[in-house]
């Protein structure tokens, strides 16, 4: 697709829209329970410290151009940028946050890529069913153990491979509200 074209293509509300370097255009249904479920993780993830490595949405590379733009990614406090990119051997954990449109990408495909490149910890977030799934344990085929927390219950602590612990607020997390009638 052409720069021009792109400029000229009407894209359909609620998405958001990602030009990759390789030329995909990759388009994600956008809600506001998804945008309300990333702030919320990147204010927990303020206590990591200001300047933390913490990214949202930003393209980290990976072998055989699987490249990925987590909802939110916390990378090791001495990563640097090789290029314009982050490598996923900087990651120390990523989270995902579950849209109508991507539980199955969310919860099989992504938990067999990150684990499959060692990610150390991979947290799906998601809104609809009001629980989290912590994965550790990276594995050739996704990860060995996952635990599941209900929202609601409290604080999520997760130790990450630096010796600093990202504490999730399970109280805070955004829930879908209830759809009522069109204006």
């Amino acid at each position: 697709m052409s720069v021009d074209s792109i400029m000229h293509t009407e894209f359909p509300k609620g998405y958001t829209v990602l030009f990759g370097a390789d030329g995909k255009v990759i388009m994600t249904p956008q809600s506001e329970e998804h945008s309300s479920t990333i702030r919320s993780m990147q204010i927990d993830s303020l206590a990591l410290g200001r300047h933390a490595k913490v990214t949202s949405d930003v393209y980290i590379d990976f072998p055989a151009d699987e490249n990925s733009a987590p909802d939110l990614a916390i990378l090791r406090e001495d990563a640097r940028k090789e290029g314009k990119r982050y490598s996923f051997e900087d990651i120390l954990l990523i989270s995902e946050v579950v849209s109508a449109s991507s539980a199955r990408k969310d919860y099989d495909d992504c938990t067999a890529k990150y684990g499959r490149y060692g990610i150390p910890i991979y947290l799906i977030v998601d809104p609809y069913a009001g629980e989290v799934v912590l994965h550790t344990q990276p594995t050739a085929n996704g990860y060995s153990t996952a635990l599941k927390r209900a929202y609601g219950t409290g604080k999520l602590p997760v130790p990450l491979a630096d010796g600093r612990t990202f504490t999730l607020d399970l109280d805070e997390l955004p829930r879908p509200e209830p759809e009522t009638g069109a204006h």
